[in-house]
């Protein structure tokens, strides 16, 4: 947090390029160095640089050096910066799709939500982003998503009832949020934090590992645990970018991208147990919310609203229908 403040690009060069056909990708994500998802972009680059015999190479920037996610998907399209690791949440709003996994309570676990997204129904969403510039080539665990604030512990959807909590800039979680009663106010990532300390908001809703990071806990001292959205991130690359590349490097590329799926998976567990422990050792009041039906009772109007045709309904079926 520091380092944002001082305006200092944190960026981690993997590698090196050499001859006439080498490449350095330039990539972003938004959290630390020692976080699960960048953790498994280094270790993508890493396979990058051994299976082209450093043709090609990957550089890292981090803690939204180069803008948040609504940024650098924009910028993404046009081939700069080349990649990025984002939350799907964010392509709600363009790639219909994408809001499936979004969709609340659709999971009934994290393995439930793991073996939906590496099947058919993964790849087809994956598959959706190309028309809009976007090659999908992975997803990477986000975990499950709970509800955290400055002022009362959650057991039913009546104590949501006029909060404000900070959602994602995606009209899916803010039409959950008003279906709970919440008053949801959308911001980048980066600002959560200024945003709780200022009373700008209530509180928020992430997974442990971002609450532990950012510091929130330090703030927002409920946390409880409903899981109402497993919906995982993304490894995008820029269309224009791999349009230029041989179908050899971007095997290599893709290839490489599923490794580091199952590295980041591995790491995000690991991780989760970290995390909880040192807001449990803070203090932090947690609680589990056993009887999550009245929650997703409330969510047929966000259901009516997102999933619209055939097609999407048919997606959440077959989700649904995974054991």
């Amino acid at each position: 947090m520091k380092s944002i403040s001082l305006g200092v690009v944190l960026a981690v060069a993997l590698g090196w390029a050499g001859g006439a056909a080498a490449k350095e990708f330039r990539g972003t994500d938004t959290h630390t160095l020692d976080y699960p998802t960048s953790q498994a972009l280094v270790y993508w680059g890493k396979l990058i640089q051994e299976r082209t015999h450093g043709r090609h190479s990957v550089k890292l920037f981090l803690l939204d050096a180069l803008g948040g996610e609504k940024e650098t998907i924009a910028q993404i399209q046009s081939g700069t910066p080349d990649f990025t690791r984002v939350e799907l949440a964010s392509l709600n709003n363009i790639v219909p799709e994408t809001a499936i996994p979004a969709l609340p309570y659709l999971f009934r676990s994290v393995a439930h939500m793991r073996k939906a997204m590496d099947g058919p129904v993964g790849d087809e969403i994956l598959k959706a982003l190309e028309p809009y510039g976007w090659i999908g080539l992975a997803y990477y665990d986000a975990g499950a998503r709970s509800f955290y604030n400055t002022k009362r512990p959650i057991r039913t959807p009546a104590d949501l009832r006029n909060l404000k909590l900070r959602v994602p800039q995606s009209d899916l979680f803010v039409a959950m949020m008003q279906a709970l009663g919440v008053t949801a106010t959308p911001m980048a990532f980066g600002e959560v934090y200024a945003a709780l300390k200022g009373g700008v908001v209530d509180g928020a809703e992430n997974n442990w590992p971002s609450y532990e990071e950012t510091k929130h806990y330090e703030i927002a001292k409920y946390y409880s645990i409903d899981e109402h959205s497993l919906v995982p991130g993304g490894l995008l690359f820029s269309k224009k970018v791999w349009d230029t590349l041989s179908t050899e490097d971007q095997n290599i590329i893709r290839q490489a991208a599923k490794e580091s799926m199952v590295y980041e998976r591995k790491l995000w567990d690991e991780r989760e147990l970290q995390s909880r422990a040192i807001v449990e050792k803070a203090g932090c009041l947690i609680n589990a919310i056993p009887d999550k039906q009245p929650f997703s009772a409330a969510m047929t109007p966000v259901y009516d609203k997102f999933v619209t045709t055939p097609r999407l309904k048919d997606m959440v079926k077959r989700i649904q229908a995974v054991r």
